[in-house]
C-alpha cells in the first residue's frame, strides 16, 4: 500500500515514525512550508520534515491545495491511503476522493467531543477527567468522519497541553498502526459519529491567555494548564507581561479583591492571587524578558509584589 503522510508539528512525528519503523511504504511526506522564526527570523523546518529527511522520505511543502499543480503532484504519487496528523491544511474534496482507502486522520480527542483545531486544550478547559485519540476517516465537515478506533487516557491534575499532547502522540502512533492495519485488510468497520455530546473548539489564539481575575480560581487554573506552553496564561506587572506557568487551586482561603496578591495562610504555594472565587496558588512565573522561575525566587526580586492588585 502506498501511503502519503501529512503532518507538521513535533507531536505528528511519532505517527510518521511508527509507519516507517513497521515498514509501511511511505512514498512522500506533506508538511507546512519552512517559516521564519526567532529573533534572527531564520527559516525553521517543521519537525515532520526533519524526521522525513532523516528517514530519506521525499518531502512536499505546498502552500495550499487550491492550485491544480498541487493536486496533480499528489495524484502522481498514486496514494492508496493518506494519513493525516495535525497537517495544518484543510483538504479539498479532490484530495479526499483521491486514495481508494480514503484519508485517515489521527485526532487527539474522544470524538465527537472536542472537534476542532485545539482538542487537547479544550479537554483541559472543560475539566474532563479523560481524553484520548480517535482514528477516523476524513470528511469535508471538520472532524465528523466515521471512527475506526478509539483509545482513552486519564488527564492528570499536573497535565498541561504540552505534557498531555506528548502522551497522546505516543498513544496515537500505536493506535494508528493498529487501526490502519485493520482498515487496509478490510477487517474493520468505521463507526459513524453521533451528534450527542459533540463540541467544537477553534484554534487557540495568542490573545486567549489573558487572565481575568474575576473568574474562579478553578477556571484560571485550568487556563494556566490549557495554554501552556503556548500562548501562556498571563497578566501584567509594572507594564510587563507576567506569565503564570504553574499554579494550584488553594482551598479554604479568604475572599480579597479579585487580582490582589496575597500570602497564603496554609502551605501549597508561596504566593496567591485572589480571584472571583477562591485563591490561585502561584508556583512558577515568567516575567517578560526573563527566564521562568519559582514564585519564591520572583518574590525575592519583587518584594512589593505582595499587596498589589493585578489588572483584569
Amino acid at each position: 500500500m502506498r501511503i502519503v503522510f501529512m503532518g507538521s508539528p513535533r507531536f505528528s512525528v511519532p505517527s510518521l515514525e511508527q509507519l516507517l519503523i513497521n515498514r509501511y511504504e511511505v512514498v512522500a511526506v506533506y508538511t507546512q512550508p519552512d517559516r521564519p522564526a526567532g529573533r534572527g527570523r531564520a527559516l525553521v523546518l517543521p519537525p515532520v520534515k526533519e524526521a522525513a529527511l532523516r528517514w530519506g522520505v521525499p518531502v512536499m511543502q505546498p502552500e495550499t491545495f487550491r492550485s491544480s499543480v498541487a493536486i496533480e503532484q499528489l495524484e502522481k504519487l498514486k496514494p492508496d491511503v493518506i494519513v493525516v496528523c495535525a497537517y495544518g491544511h484543510i483538504l479539498p474534496q479532490a484530495v479526499l476522493d483521491m486514495p481508494p482507502y480514503q484519508c485517515v486522520n489521527v485526532h487527539f480527542s474522544l470524538l465527537p467531543r472536542h472537534r476542532g483545531a485545539s482538542p487537547v486544550a479544550a479537554a483541559i478547559l472543560a475539566g474532563d477527567e479523560f481524553t484520548g485519540v480517535s482514528i477516523m476517516l476524513v470528511r469535508k465537515e471538520l472532524d465528523t468522519g466515521p471512527v475506526l478506533s478509539v483509545a482513552a487516557i486519564p488527564i492528570s491534575p499536573q497535565d498541561n497541553t504540552g505534557t498531555l499532547t506528548e502522551k497522546l502522540s505516543l498513544v496515537g502512533a500505536s493506535l494508528l498502526q493498529e487501526a490502519l492495519t485493520g482498515w487496509l485488510r478490510g477487517e474493520s468497520t468505521p463507526q459513524p459519529q453521533g451528534e450527542t455530546g459533540a463540541t467544537y473548539f477553534p484554534q487557540v489564539r495568542k490573545g486567549d491567555g489573558g487572565i481575568d481575575w474575576r473568574m474562579s480560581a478553578l477556571e484560571i487554573w485550568r487556563r494556566v494548564r490549557a495554554y501552556y506552553p503556548w500562548p501562556g496564561c498571563y497578566t501584567t506587572w509594572r507594564g510587563k507581561q507576567l506569565k503564570i506557568t504553574e499554579a494550584v487551586v488553594l482551598s479554604g482561603e479568604g475572599t480579597a479583591e479579585a487580582g490582589k496578591v496575597v500570602v497564603p495562610a496554609g502551605g501549597g504555594a508561596t504566593l496567591g492571587i485572589a480571584t472571583g472565587e477562591g485563591v490561585l496558588g502561584v508556583l512558577k512565573v515568567q516575567l517578560e524578558g526573563k527566564k521562568a522561575m519559582t514564585a519564591a525566587d520572583f518574590l525575592r526580586g519583587q518584594r512589593d509584589f505582595v499587596g498589589s492588585v493585578l489588572p483584569s
